[in-house]
């Protein structure tokens, strides 16, 4: 019955994610499509548009119209840094559960929406990375930084993305922030000769990102140690990866009352 499912907005739908996501979402039996948002398209129907025949749900130009009209239970956002908070912000106001990939958020953006959700008594999942594997790598990477707390993190992704470092890096780079103790590493008068080749600060370790055509999302993590170093690593070979850590969210974001940040939490 239609009315048992989880009715589904998504944001973005004709993005690379975006399209993979509506996929998932067509194929899904619990779930129903009932509209995507696409700055510059406005009726079409989605699934026709992207090439997966008649889904019965159209494309609207209009967030906060579209959840109006089709009263959606969640939103699915894949969209661009400059458009999540605003679009998590509607989604929020107007009763709508989000369920957020998009990377760009900052911490002081999260704290608020965490209120928002707070003060409408609803749930909802930011998540820098959906993949299951990549989720089991961060929890990997907290355990092995109490006992190697030298790091470095290099993650990879396609040249088209936006943000640098990525969510899932800086996401790694708290959890580990949580194991040790700030530590600044390498020789104490190390001088760059040429600047940024280090890479990114933080908590004593750094950060490398590396953007070419041909990646989808990768993420090394290299622990060092008197002998021996640890390698851990995630490849995203499709985007495809993504979309088992997506329907949990879906399904699991139904029975929140607050603001979740980070997939971790739902596979505790």
């Amino acid at each position: 019955m239609d009315n048992q499912k989880i009715r589904v907005i998504v944001a973005g739908a004709k993005g690379r994610m975006g399209k993979e996501t509506v996929k998932m979402v067509l194929d899904e039996s619990d779930f129903k499509l009932v509209a995507g948002i696409d700055p510059h398209l406005n009726g079409p129907d989605v699934g026709e548009t992207l090439g997966f025949g008649t889904a019965g749900a159209p494309f609207m130009n209009g967030l906060e119209e579209a959840i109006r009209q089709y009263t959606p239970d969640v939103l699915i956002d894949f969209t661009t840094p400059e458009a999540v908070k605003s679009n998590v912000q509607i989604a929020i106001e107007n009763g709508v559960r989000p369920v957020v990939g998009t990377t760009g958020l900052t911490p002081e953006d999260i704290d608020e929406l965490d209120k928002l959700c707070e003060r409408h008594h609803i749930g909802g999942i930011i998540a820098p990375n959906f993949a299951i594997g990549a989720i089991l790598m961060m929890k990997f990477a907290r355990t092995a930084a109490k006992y190697m707390p030298h790091v470095e993190i290099i993650e990879m992704h396609h040249d088209q993305k936006l943000d640098a470092p990525s969510g899932t890096a800086l996401k790694t780079a708290e959890l580990i922030a949580e194991s040790r103790e700030e530590l600044k590493q390498g020789h104490p008068n190390e001088k760059e000769t040429l600047e940024g080749v280090r890479g990114g600060y933080m908590n004593g370790f750094r950060i490398h990102s590396v953007r070419l055509p041909g990646l989808v999302a990768h993420q090394e993590l290299i622990f060092g140690n008197t002998g021996q170093t640890l390698t851990i690593r995630h490849d995203s070979i499709n985007r495809e990866s993504f979309m088992p850590g997506v329907n949990l969210a879906v399904k699991k974001v139904m029975e929140l009352d607050r603001l979740v940040y980070g997939m971790e939490h739902l596979l505790d």
